[in-house]
Parts: structure tokens; C-alpha cells; sequence
């Protein structure tokens, strides 16, 4: 390969990643995408109103923190949260819709709509926390462990969020 088009490849592939680079730039710095849905179409094809509507999706949905260790406890083989939950963060979704309410008297519209936030939302997977059928070394029995009961316990899954909307209506579509 010639150096030339080595050097018109390297040119090519620096402006595409540039390019990439700066339309990926104001989705990440905004924080969500919007997705409007094309419903114009529609009210073109039957010569009436349709509801508008549109999405926000959260970039990104979902980020894992670090998870909380196992704890060691008296009197067990093995650690507390065997299988410790993992937390992760995000967001849900928002979206948005206003439909067109005709009126009665006349050819005018009036509006109903609602509006859904993008929201906080923080949870938390299932755990496990497991405990050998064994005690410690016994010093009475010459530092054999002695046996006891299983213990098997499930951490429950956590999902926290706060959702809210805000819901309008009045004149004009």
C-alpha cells in the first residue's frame, strides 16, 4: 500500500471518529436521546389531528456500582453476603403525549396531554448469603468442627425510584 493511501485512509477514519465523537458529544452531555414518533403521516392520510408523542431515553439506562463485600461474622465458616447484591443506577424513561380533544361547537381543537420526566431509579440484585453445615474448630473435640444446620439466606432485589407526570389541558392543539 502506498503511503498516500495510507495517509487518505488515516484522514478518512480520523474524520468519521470525529464526526462520531461530536454527535455522541451532546447525547452524553444532555444526559437522554430524544425519539420523537412520526405521526404526521397519519393525520395527512386521514385528514385529521392524531395525538403527538415522544420518547426520552437515558444514555446510559443502566451503570453498575461497586458492590458491598462479604462480611465476615462470629461464629460462621464462611462470610456474610456470599454473593453480595450489586447496585446498579439509571434512569427511566420519559415520554410525552398530547392528543387533540375536538370541540364541540366549531372546527377547532383543544388539547389534552401528558408529560412523564425522565426519573431516578436505583436498584439493587439479588443476593445470596450461605453458611457451611460446619462450626469452627472445637477445642473440646480435639479441633474438629461440629455440625449444625445449613444456613441459606436470599438478599432481597431493592428497585427505588420516584416516577411522576404531569398531566394538562386547555385550549389549542
Amino acid at each position: 500500500m502506498k503511503s498516500t493511501t495510507r495517509g487518505t485512509l488515516a484522514a478518512v477514519v480520523t474524520g468519521v471518529a470525529a464526526a462520531v465523537g461530536a454527535a455522541a458529544t451532546p447525547a452524553a452531555a444532555v444526559g437522554t436521546v430524544p425519539v420523537p414518533v412520526p405521526l404526521q403521516g397519519l393525520s395527512n392520510a386521514l385528514g385529521t389531528e392524531v395525538p403527538k408523542a415522544g420518547l426520552e431515553v437515558p444514555v446510559p439506562l443502566l451503570m453498575p456500582s461497586v458492590p458491598e463485600g462479604p462480611r465476615y461474622v462470629t461464629g460462621h465458616l464462611l462470610p456474610e453476603r456470599t454473593l453480595p447484591p450489586v447496585p446498579f443506577t439509571g434512569a427511566l424513561p420519559g415520554a410525552s403525549l398530547r392528543a387533540p380533544v375536538p370541540q364541540v361547537l366549531g372546527d377547532h381543537f383543544d388539547h389534552v396531554g401528558a408529560t412523564i420526566p425522565v426519573n431516578d431509579l436505583r436498584t439493587l440484585t439479588p443476593g445470596l448469603s450461605v453458611d457451611a453445615p460446619l462450626t469452627p474448630p472445637n477445642p473440646d473435640h480435639f479441633g474438629l468442627p461440629d455440625l449444625k444446620q445449613p444456613e441459606v439466606g436470599l438478599i432481597a432485589p431493592v428497585l427505588q425510584t420516584v416516577a411522576n407526570a404531569d398531566l394538562s389541558g386547555g385550549p389549542g392543539l
